[in-house]
């Protein structure tokens, strides 16, 4: 990927995740893609920098800045695949030190543009997310209006919404 990308996400937790599940499958009309994954996040003085691993020869270093806050939020972010995750992290553990781990297992459905995650969260619990993907020059608005719908059609209250990423939660 080339230059900045950006979506409007919003994350909840959630209490009844068969519920959620059911209601994504109807809605996306196919079966979930299920991803393990594992971030190592990194000591970053703007935004958030994450090497995610999904194999030994599978990797995606995340760079992302978005605003901790509850409800629709815009996140811009830069990624860059590897096939050497673990070179790469010793590479940025010895550059920038790491602060902090997450465990997961994910369910990926695709909404449209919207990707809609159930996840696992080791030591954490069940969690929601949406990220409707914008096109470049689009309107944050359309983005928040999609996130918006999808809350409803998923009986997300705004008391369900959380602000920050799983990392700040551990």
């Amino acid at each position: 990927m080339n230059g900045m990308a950006r979506n409007i996400e919003i994350k909840a937790s959630i209490s009844d995740l068969a519920y959620c599940d059911r209601k994504a499958k109807i809605l996306a009309g196919t079966e979930p893609e299920i991803i393990k994954q594992e971030d190592i996040f990194f000591n970053c003085e703007k935004g958030k920098l994450k090497l995610r691993i999904f194999s030994k020869e599978n990797g995606l270093l995340i760079f992302y800045n978005r605003p901790e806050a509850t409800g629709p939020k815009t996140s811009e972010y830069y990624l860059s695949s590897t096939q050497e995750p673990h070179c790469l992290l010793d590479v940025l553990e010895r550059a920038y030190g790491s602060c902090g781990k997450v465990k997961k297992i994910r369910k990926l459905y695709m909404i449209g543009r919207t990707r809609v995650h159930l996840d696992k969260v080791e030591n954490l619990g069940n969690f929601l997310e949406f990220e409707v993907i914008l096109q470049d020059g689009e309107e944050v608005i359309e983005g928040e209006k999609e996130a918006k719908q999808l809350m409803e059609a998923f009986n997300i209250s705004e008391t369900d919404l959380l602000s920050g990423a799983y990392i700040d939660m551990m």
